[in-house]
């Protein structure tokens, strides 16, 4: 298994979803994810350490594992089967014992970020879908140009008030815009 970290989200559109890129921690190849909107604002949001009015589906399975007194080891995506990601979630409590959980990538992912638990993409995964970085003349130019962008101190207070306003849509916008200056 190799550990991986969440990198980025962006923008799919072919497939007009969100891809999440996972970068292995002791290497330079990226697994894109395709996720729908809602995973991708969640996931967002658990990047971001962003606090929400009332807990969000991923928030509320963090909060049952922590109820159970159990943990969440790791999350392990451990196949692609005609396109699809297959995951599981590593579960350990002294009351419930090892438990291993089947989950969809998108929502495993939201919940490791949660509670901080290790993500982990088997080599045979890593090995059919992962892509090395490869930054084109375009995305330099881009970067470069990115004088007349807004600054980040204000778009930052326009994400807190997306987010206290629950337009979860327009925040994961100005998130991405904060990780495009970032970056």
């Amino acid at each position: 298994m190799i550990a991986v970290k969440v990198h980025k989200i962006s923008f799919h559109p072919p497939s007009r979803s969100y891809a999440v890129i996972l970068k292995e921690i002791d290497g330079e190849r990226r697994l894109p994810v395709i996720v729908g909107a809602f995973e991708a604002q969640s996931i967002a949001l658990a990047l971001e350490y962003m606090e929400t009015p009332r807990p969000l589906t991923h928030d509320l399975i963090g909060n049952i594992i922590k109820g159970i007194d159990s943990s969440l080891k790791t999350v392990k995506i451990i196949s692609l089967k005609e396109g699809v990601f297959y995951a599981r979630l590593e579960i350990k409590g002294d009351g419930i014992g090892d438990r291993s959980i089947d989950a969809r990538p998108s929502d495993a992912l939201a919940v490791a970020l949660r509670l901080q638990s290790p993500i982990l993409v088997s080599d045979n995964v890593m090995a059919e879908a992962a892509m090395m970085p490869d930054i084109g003349k375009e995305e330099e130019e881009g970067l470069e140009s990115a004088d007349w962008a807004p600054s980040l101190n204000s778009l930052e207070k326009k994400l807190q008030e997306a987010i206290e306003g629950e337009e979860y849509e327009r925040a994961a916008e100005i998130r991405d815009q904060i990780n495009d200056i970032k970056a």
